[in-house]
C-alpha cells in the first residue's frame, strides 16, 4: 500500500513571459508572491488556492497548467496511474513526469508536504 495527494497547481509559463505571467496571477488572484532562490524557476502565488502550493513555473515550453502529486512510494504511485492510462514522458531529479489521457501533464514527486498535512489528507491505495 501506499499514500498520494495533490500537492500543488503549477501554471507552466515559457521563460521569457514567467515575470509578467507572476505579477498577472498575483494581481489576479489578489494574493502575494514568494522566491526562493535555491529554485529560480518559481515564483509562488501565496494562498492562491488553499489547501494546494500555487505557482508559476518557468519552462522551456509551451504554457499549460499541470498537478503535481506528492507520495510515499513513487514507483507505486508512477506504476498506478499508469495502469488509469498516463503514459511517462520523463524523469527528473526523483519526479516522474507522466501525461495523463487528453494530454495533460503530470508531476508524481516524493513527499514535500509538511508530515502531519499528508498524513490527513493523503489517500491510501492497494
Amino acid at each position: 500500500m501506499h499514500r498520494s495527494r495533490v500537492y500543488a497547481l503549477l501554471i507552466d509559463t515559457p521563460r521569457a513571459e514567467a515575470e509578467q505571467a507572476a505579477r498577472f496571477w498575483s494581481a489576479a488572484l489578489g494574493v502575494t508572491t514568494r522566491s526562493d532562490p535555491a529554485e529560480p524557476q518559481f515564483v509562488g502565488l501565496c494562498q492562491a488556492v488553499p489547501g494546494l502550493v500555487t505557482a508559476v513555473q518557468s519552462v522551456d515550453d509551451a504554457p499549460r497548467f499541470h498537478l503535481d502529486i506528492e507520495t510515499d512510494d513513487v514507483p507505486a504511485e508512477t506504476a498506478r496511474l499508469i495502469d488509469l492510462g498516463a503514459t511517462e514522458v520523463t524523469r527528473w531529479q526523483e519526479c516522474r513526469i507522466l501525461r495523463a489521457p487528453g494530454g495533460h501533464l503530470l508531476c508524481v514527486l516524493p513527499v514535500e508536504s509538511p508530515a502531519e498535512v499528508f498524513a490527513a489528507e493523503a489517500r491510501t491505495w492497494p
